[in-house]
């Protein structure tokens, strides 16, 4: 369903079309949602059904009746993951409402995996104490998760605009008022979008690199946008690599899930040891392969799926792709290298989703609640746009316009640390250099691209050092000079929204001089108790200065 050249208003505008803004977007329009006579719009750059939900593995984790677990177990483990930078506040929100979420997914229709006994099957990954993991498809979660909610979006949503690309958000008296996109084909340029509620579902970054397991859309367009009409965004420097991505020419790279070593597979090196404990947290498993291959002088390790028992039927999706490009996982030892796979931090909001923007809300990826902290415990992303996005839908229409001192968001509109971590405001340069003529002679936005994602890979990958940083940081800046006013279009657009995150991602990596989580400095290899603090661009009381693109 699509509307004409200028649609809306609309009382709610939902901008992508992943797990997090459908959930929200279902939970509004939907027959017995708090308000189903609110106007609704979802505005997605693609189609509904193309979003990185689409393309996630991993399942769902949350505590579904084991015995041996616990909500309290599963906050525990996210914590522990998170390396001091949670919020434990909103942490507390995800794991209690977390299993109500999934029983919602299974009546809307998710089929999730279940014993020959009828229960649901529980795998465990990488950092999780005890198994709480559904999966379909064994690792096809995320498109059964984002059927259900596609065909549920189509059938209570006021509009759903596809095609439509969001280029800045409309900033009138410190209150969002809808969004500058540009239509199918560009139309005859950007077009306002109003709304009284905007929110950012727009997903991750993964784009920022050379090597990603996230599809060409993750451009993290939500991020750059709140960046650019100044509302507080945090933890961008936070970005988690999956160490098993397939190493292979496809992009995104093939992902082979965590599940797998939750069911026995090994890592091993080029010599065929093992080298370290295959469910640790992504992080410390990424750097170790990173330092392993530093070592031996290769581009890739291996995973051994050989041992696990019917691996066809366990996981039947990773096996048609292994299948089709030769490998055999009953026999064949599997190349992997790691790969940039979902940012941990984005636009700080409160318990609620809620933004220091009036009117503007954030959810999912592009969200920071302080559930991740400085790195994401495996298959907690599904679930924290689920939860959150449920959560947002039960806000809006209860009649708030601004956000409450609550989780992440607390500190940033306070003075006070909470639960001892700390908000330092990162200011940077708001006009980037001349561009080097003899670097950029031409402006080609895909090549220009290309050149920017493998800067980041080499600047700030998984292991990052001050002269590496300073190394992205120069291509980034050239790259924003050369870009300059390009004419508007979706690739232009996106290239923006990939530099100015960049800008702010290698400045707060070059000024965390420490190892935490998912941020690993060569020169500063420890954890610094001195550094359990956010890193924030953006000031809660300059958000919402008037804006329109």
């Amino acid at each position: 369903m699509t509307t004409g050249a200028r649609p809306g208003p609309f009382d709610v505008l939902v901008l992508g079309s992943g797990v997090a803004g459908l959930s929200a977007a279902v939970r509004l329009a939907g027959p017995g949602g708090p308000s189903p006579s609110l106007s609704l719009g979802v505005l997605t750059k693609g189609v509904l059904s193309q979003s990185a939900t689409r393309w996630a593995q991993g399942g769902v984790a949350a505590v579904l009746g084991a015995d041996e677990d616990s909500t309290d177990l599963h906050l525990a483990d996210t914590l522990a993951a998170g390396a001091g930078l949670c919020d434990e506040e909103a942490v507390r929100v995800l794991v209690d409402e977390g299993p109500g979420r999934v029983h919602e997914l299974i009546a809307l229709g998710v089929e999730f995996d279940r014993e020959a006994t009828g229960l649901l099957a529980l795998a465990r990954e990488g950092g999780h104490s005890r198994p709480r993991i559904v999966h379909a498809g064994g690792a096809a979660t995320g498109a059964e998760v984002e059927r259900a909610l596609v065909d549920a979006t189509y059938r209570s949503a006021s509009a759903v605009l596809e095609g439509w690309f969001a280029l800045d958000l409309l900033v009138e008296g410190g209150r969002c008022r809808g969004v500058l996109a540009l239509p199918p084909g560009g139309g005859n340029g950007p077009v306002e979008v109003r709304a009284d509620h905007v929110v950012l579902a727009t997903g991750g970054a993964g784009q920022l690199f050379s090597v990603t397991t996230n599809p060409a859309e993750s451009t993290g367009d939500g991020v750059a946008m709140a960046l650019r009409a100044g509302v507080p965004t945090a933890d961008v420097e936070f970005v988690q690599f999956h160490p098993t991505a397939l190493h292979h020419p496809a992009m995104p790279r093939p992902l082979l899930s965590e599940a797998l070593r939750g069911h026995g597979a090994l890592l091993r090196d080029r010599d065929g040891e093992r080298f370290v404990d295959e469910l640790a947290p992504r992080d410390l498993v990424s750097r170790a392969m990173a330092a392993r291959m530093a070592e031996q002088g290769v581009d890739h390790l291996w995973l051994d799926a050989t041992g696990l028992e019917r691996f066809p039927a366990r996981f039947p999706t990773i096996a048609a792709s292994l299948s089709s490009i030769g490998l055999d996982p009953q026999r064949d030892w599997l190349p992997i290298a790691p790969a940039a796979h979902h940012l941990s931090g984005g636009v700080v909001t409160d318990l609620w989703g809620a933004t220091a923007l009036p009117g503007l809300w954030a959810v999912g990826e592009v969200a920071c609640t302080g559930v991740h902290g400085a790195n994401r415990l495996a298959s907690n992303s599904l679930l924290e746009g689920m939860v959150f996005g449920a959560r947002l839908a039960e806000r809006i229409p209860s009649g708030a316009r601004s956000p409450e001192p609550s989780g992440a968001l607390r500190a940033v509109l306070g003075s006070e640390p909470i639960d001892g971590i700390e908000c330092t405001e990162l200011v940077q340069p708001a006009t980037p250099p001349d561009p080097d003529p003899d670097r950029w002679p031409d402006v080609d936005v895909t090549k220009l691209r290309d050149t920017v994602q493998r800067a980041m890979t080499r600047g700030a990958g998984v292991v990052r050092s001050a002269e590496s940083i300073a190394g992205a940081r120069a291509v980034v800046e050239d790259a924003t000079a050369a870009l300059g006013d390009a004419a508007a279009s979706v690739g232009a657009g996106e290239l923006a929204n990939l530099l100015r995150l960049a800008d702010a991602l290698l400045a707060s990596a070059l000024a965390r001089t420490e190892t935490r989580g998912a941020h690993a400095r060569r020169e500063y290899p420890e954890t610094d108790p001195a550094w359990r603090r956010r890193l924030v661009h953006g000031q809660a009381g300059r958000a919402g200065g008037d804006r329109r693109g």
